[in-house]
């Protein structure tokens, strides 16, 4: 069996001919999961076609499992899951949750904003830590991800009751309901 090592040159190649950013890649018994993005997001079309082609890649290099494999190419979804240092560089600024290793001193759990990444580890800061922040080595980190804000992602958008108010103020002003019935015109031609 290949190593995820040689699965990302094939990956890395194929996505980047395609105008995608390879993200991650795991093998994880039996399965090879290749994690894509790209700026403004992925859709569910590129994700399937890229699987083929992946997959079609990987058979003819002879780099995956000995045996049946599944391949699952997908997005890093709303919260990313950071593994490597260009991960956690890129979230710089970003909440995120991580869990240490046993053994590691002090709590293994924690959430804060990412406030620094090199290419030897992390600095975090949270409410309750000592001297405010905390230092910690890749080689300490079992897992770590972005949290992504639920509340400020639905502060921005609009809620039912505000759809709702300004069809009562369409029915008792003709010439509100003629200006929102344009404006849904336009909209639906762009």
């Amino acid at each position: 069996m290949g190593t995820s090592d040689d699965v990302e040159r094939i990956a890395a190649s194929l996505l980047q001919a395609a105008g995608l950013d390879l993200v991650d890649v795991e093998l994880r018994s039996g399965n090879i999961v290749v994690t894509v993005d790209r700026e403004g997001g992925i859709d569910l079309d590129t994700l399937a076609s890229m699987s083929k082609t992946i997959s079609a890649a990987i058979d003819r290099e002879g780099v995956g499992p000995p045996s049946r494999y599944e391949l699952e190419v997908s997005s890093p979804g709303l919260e990313r899951r950071l593994r490597r240092p260009e991960h956690f560089r890129r979230f710089v600024g970003q909440q995120i949750s991580l869990r240490t290793l046993p053994g590691v001193d002090g709590e293994r759990r924690l959430e804060g904003e990412l406030v620094s990444a090199d290419d030897h580890g992390i600095v975090v800061t949270a409410p309750g830590l000592p001297d405010g922040c905390r230092h910690l080595a890749y080689g300490d980190i079992e897992r770590a991800h972005t949290i992504f804000d639920w509340r400020a992602a639905l502060a921005r958008t609009p809620s039912p009751t505000a759809r709702s108010d300004r069809r009562r103020d369409a029915k008792a002003s003709p010439e509100a309901g003629k200006r929102d019935s344009a404006q849904r015109e336009m909209a639906d031609t762009l």
